[in-house]
């Protein structure tokens, strides 16, 4: 059988941690004839990697960044393979080039385009443990790329599904995925499995579990994932297809904290003015999520719409040139949004109508609705942020 595991920062974050995870891969060498692990940096050094080169330059070439930041994992890689080899398994350590992780040239945000596994099972079968610094592959052109903060999780799942691995074991500090985040509600339940397509919106939606990329590519390769603590040895989450478990008719709460609100007043309702908004904002790269634009009324219209708190400026700046310094455009930086995921949605009614009525029993104003098959999306005031993934748990009975 043929494993790969992937350790993030807080699971290699000191020499001790390192050593605690080569014990774990010792353990379950004797399960596994194959393994490959797949690190991320101890935690905090990305970001001493990053203050280093801001103190040169504020705006640093990006080219020259994925080479600066390829060097924590790297640096974790060779660590834990020493530290095999000093208890006696045979180990070799691969960067993302080595490991033939060929990407896009698009420097700190890189996509992956192929795997040459040839290196990865010349090692395997010589009999080694083969460890791969995540986060990291090569262009075309040679040059070292970074897949975007979380991409050693990318990368795992990424050499899972080239290798045909049985498992994929994605080690953090949580014992896997929870029904909502624990500190903020205490009753919160750890889930024995949940479908690609759940774990996929609690992902894009603030849950930070898995980086939604890494869980998009494992539902396209269809790999078996796990996500499971590496400080216990608590069974953790089970990553499948929707086809082979239990529909749940809600399985999760999510809060983004990371919302900004727009709002666009009396403007010129004519064809075209949506489509000219959000392509100048395409354009300065600002992702957009939930849209509202009223019913005109006397030739104008509101258009209400939700972007990152850090993209809050720009945006604003953004509209400012496109309608002219008279434009009306407030902005709210306190709101967050809250929510309701579950793939029984699909075949359920009466899912939206529950989480309306409790926040409104709890005096909560939902000012912003979006909606797919398996989701529910709302925003609210910042100041109740706790009180509505609280609310929302209970009334979707989480924590039985």
């Amino acid at each position: 059988m043929l494993v790969v595991q992937k350790y993030g920062g807080t699971s290699v974050g000191n020499l001790e941690r390192i050593e605690n995870v080569a014990n774990r891969v010792i353990k379950s060498r004797k399960i596994y004839k194959d393994m490959v692990i797949v690190v991320s940096a101890m935690s905090g050094r990305t970001n001493q990697l990053i203050d280093n080169a801001n103190f040169y330059s504020s705006c640093p070439n990006k080219k020259e960044m994925d080479m600066l930041l390829s060097v924590g994992e790297r640096e974790t890689a060779a660590l834990l393979a020493i530290a095999l080899i000093s208890k006696g398994y045979d180990a070799v350590s691969l960067s993302g080039k080595e490991a033939g992780l060929l990407t896009t040239d698009d420097y700190t945000n890189a996509k992956i385009i192929s795997i040459d596994t040839d290196r990865i099972k010349n090692e395997l079968e010589k009999g080694k443990i083969v460890v791969i610094a995540g986060f990291q592959g090569f262009a075309a052109n040679g040059n070292t790329t970074t897949l975007g903060r979380g991409g050693s999780d990318l990368s795992a799942v990424a050499f899972a599904g080239a290798l045909g691995a049985d498992l994929c074991e994605i080690y953090t500090d949580v014992d896997g995925v929870y029904t909502t985040d624990p500190r903020i509600e205490p009753k919160a339940r750890k889930l024995d499995k949940i479908s690609y397509e759940e774990m996929l919106e609690l992902a894009s939606l603030g849950a930070k579990v898995l980086q939604n990329r890494s869980v998009e590519l494992a539902k396209k390769l269809n790999v078996k994932l796990v996500t499971r603590s590496s400080f216990n040895e608590n069974e953790g989450t089970i990553i499948t297809s929707e086809e082979k478990m239990e529909q749940a008719l809600v399985s999760g709460i999510a809060l983004d904290k990371n919302q900004a609100r727009i709002t666009l007043r009396q403007v010129e309702d004519k064809p075209g003015i949506a489509a000219s908004i959000f392509t100048t904002l395409a354009k300065k790269d600002i992702n957009v999520d939930m849209i509202i634009q009223n019913a005109g009324y006397d030739g104008t219209t509101n258009i209400g719409f939700t972007v990152p708190q850090s993209e809050l400026n720009n945006a604003e700046c953004a509209m400012r040139e496109l309608l002219g310094n008279n434009a009306i455009i407030t902005t709210d930086s306190e709101i967050v949004k809250v929510s309701v995921v579950g793939v029984g949605m699909k075949t359920h009614s009466g899912v939206a109508s529950a989480a309306f009525e409790a926040l409104a029993k709890e005096g909560i104003n939902i000012e912003m609705i979006s909606t797919s098959e398996i989701k529910i999306s709302m925003v609210v005031s910042s100041k109740y942020a706790e009180l509505a993934v609280r609310t929302l748990h209970k009334v979707y009975n989480l924590d039985k």
